[in-house]
């Protein structure tokens, strides 16, 4: 498929809260490195290469980026890209980052943060992202432990008017619940994409019956995770592809969006030519046979 003239708006739109974005967004954890994301001996990406695909990425019309301040290699911080790229930033960007890990600045990685610790976090990413204050924060967890003394903490600095919206990333099917009784929830961030556990179609009809964006990652790369996509894809996905002239990174992307209008995807890529067939994707319509298929991969059509 043609991509060089399709932008983001071809995704359609959904709303965080009252912050209205494109469905195809962008995901900053692969723009600092080269190379698997947070790999140990990871080069660090060319920083006017970064700020190109940044700045092409809003002239596409992607105005939803996803960061975190724990995307960092050597010399490179995603969110220190985000603002020189892009600052001033346009009225439309909304900016969502990731709260709960730390890592050192030698990479390695922190426990999560404590309730008390996480303003800390939100402030170093405003800090970073040269803003007074975070469009939408996810608290981003390990395990199935409660989150309510977290969320809370985050909820306070919402109150304080340091974040406009909030949601969770990583997170069980309760614990959207549990978040919900603390505050309004705008999106979840789990990993999602064709062959994912039973578990997160449960949350992701959730979201759906609440009205809650589910954002999914890792929906190109699998179980490739930070590696980024294996290489080696299904006859299935192969065969729809070749039926609309598209890539298998494509048709992943846009069985995703399938899933209910209120799934955004945030594919992330340091290059140019990745990050335009990425945006296209979001005007790729599957027709019923075809999702069929793909969905006989992921194991039902819920």
């Amino acid at each position: 498929m043609t991509s060089e003239t399709i932008t983001a708006a071809a995704s359609g739109t959904w709303k965080l809260g009252d912050l209205e974005i494109n469905r195809i967004g962008f995901g900053a954890m692969r723009l600092t490195q080269n190379g698997a994301a947070f790999a140990a001996d990871a080069t660090p990406s060319d920083r006017d290469r970064a700020t190109s695909v940044l700045r092409r990425a809003v002239e596409l019309g992607v105005n939803h980026i996803d960061t975190a301040a724990f995307y960092f290699s050597p010399l490179r911080s995603a969110n220190e890209l985000i603002n020189r790229a892009l600052a001033p930033y346009p009225d439309d960007l909304v900016i969502t980052t990731k709260v709960g890990p730390g890592r050192a600045p030698s990479g390695e990685w922190l426990p999560h943060a404590t309730p008390e610790q996480l303003r800390g976090q939100v402030e170093e990413n405003l800090r970073q992202l040269g803003r007074d204050h975070l469009d939408v924060v996810n608290l981003r967890i390990v395990g199935t432990d409660s989150i309510a003394d977290r969320f809370g903490a985050l909820a306070q600095l919402r109150d304080a008017g340091l974040i406009r919206h909030l949601g969770i990333s990583n997170v069980r099917p309760g614990h959207l619940a549990e978040a919900r009784a603390i505050a309004p929830v705008v999106c979840v961030q789990n990993p999602y994409g064709i062959g994912a556990r039973p578990e997160q179609d449960e949350l992701l009809r959730a979201c759906q019956e609440h009205g809650v964006a589910f954002v999914p990652f890792y929906a190109v790369a699998g179980a490739g995770r930070e590696a980024g996509a294996s290489g080696v894809e299904s006859d299935e996905v192969l065969a729809v592809a070749r039926a609309h002239g598209a890539s298998a990174a494509q048709v992943r992307l846009a069985w995703t969006l399938h899933r209910g209008p209120h799934v955004l995807a945030i594919p992330g890529t340091g290059n140019l030519d990745h990050l335009a067939e990425n945006v296209a994707a979001g005007a790729l319509r599957l027709s019923e046979d075809e999702l069929t298929l793909l969905n006989s991969l992921h194991g039902g059509t819920a």
